[in-house]
């Protein structure tokens, strides 16, 4: 299980894994980030996921809209952005890819 999540002034990154076994983990390691301030969060280490890294994502971004704010998604993985796009939420990340 990969729930490690860097964080540096602002900006917080995903582990190489966000799955199943390590989205609970994952997710309130980033949570934690966003409290403190957290505004993006960089996916170029995500490597491994499944559709428990949405939820995370997901998640992260309405914790940080109950803060007054946004957290941006940068570097999304193609293929993560097709499994949203799949299960129609690609709506609901703001990502650059």
């Amino acid at each position: 299980m990969n729930a490690e999540v860097r964080s540096v002034a602002g900006r917080f990154e995903t582990g190489a894994a966000l799955t199943h076994a390590s989205a609970k983990a994952a997710l309130a390691a980033g949570l934690q980030r966003i409290a403190a301030g957290a505004s993006s969060v960089d996916c170029t280490p995500l490597a491994q996921f499944d559709s428990s890294a949405l939820a995370v994502l997901i998640a992260w971004q309405r914790a940080a809209r109950a803060r007054g704010g946004a957290l941006e998604i940068i570097n999304l993985p193609a293929g993560l952005a097709s499994l949203a796009q799949a299960y129609g939420v690609d709506t609901l990340l703001t990502a650059r890819h």
